[in-house]
């Protein structure tokens, strides 16, 4: 068993010596949040939600969406950017030649980590936004996002993961009229099949080393 086990890791370990698997499933991450934070908005503009008999002559509805490239510090992701048929609609999260999202991304991340309640998520989302959105807007985007963030947080694990890696992201939050520093830990593992997954996200103060490389055995 123990030389299986051996053998198994060996071959995990192939093709996993950096932590680039780690940014990999962050920036999805970070892609599939950012993609509903922009579909709240379109409601938000349109003043119904999808499939709603709302909408039925309301002068404006949905059209589709445009593909966005933009750059994270993980690499370059690309979104889809929901339109409407009047043509009014512009996002605010990103900008229209607005390319560069590594403040955002630092958010989402963070609003991922164990133990956030829905006021730190409206905090993070004004820190986004800043002072120019309506608390109403803040409202129905984390209403939005916050069943996306809590069905990531109680997914089912694996019993056993091999192989982990560790990495955290450093970002600036705002704490009792104070700026501060924070730390976002993230634990990658690989499973016996060789499937990654993102074990969790907690938020600390201690820095660490920007990654690690931890064997678990199960004897």
């Amino acid at each position: 068993m123990q030389n299986l086990q051996d053998k198994t890791i060996r071959e995990l370990t192939k093709d996993c010596r950096t932590v680039d698997d780690v940014h990999e499933m962050l920036k999805n991450l970070f892609r599939d949040t950012l993609q509903g934070i922009l579909e709240a908005e379109l409601e938000e503009h349109l003043g119904y939600k999808k499939h709603s008999m709302q909408g039925n002559n309301s002068g404006n509805s949905r059209n589709g969406c445009s593909k966005k490239t933009i750059q994270t510090k993980f690499g370059k992701t690309e979104v889809n950017i929901p339109r409407d048929r009047n043509g009014e609609f512009e996002p605010r999260i990103i900008g229209k030649y607005e390319k560069n999202c590594n403040q955002i991304e630092d958010q989402i991340i963070a609003m991922y980590a164990k133990g956030m309640s829905t006021r730190d998520i409206e905090d993070h989302m004004r820190d986004i936004y800043g002072i120019d959105v309506s608390p109403a807007m803040v409202s129905k985007i984390t209403d939005k996002i916050l069943p996306m963030i809590a069905e990531w947080q109680s997914r089912p694990l694996e019993r056993i993961y091999p192989l982990i890696f560790l990495d955290a992201i450093h970002f600036k939050v705002r704490k009792e009229n104070r700026i501060v520093n924070k730390a976002a830990y993230s634990v990658l593992g690989i499973n016996m099949s060789g499937q990654k997954d993102i074990l969790g996200i907690w938020i600390g103060k201690m820095k660490v080393p920007a990654f690690g490389l931890v064997y678990v055995m199960n004897n």
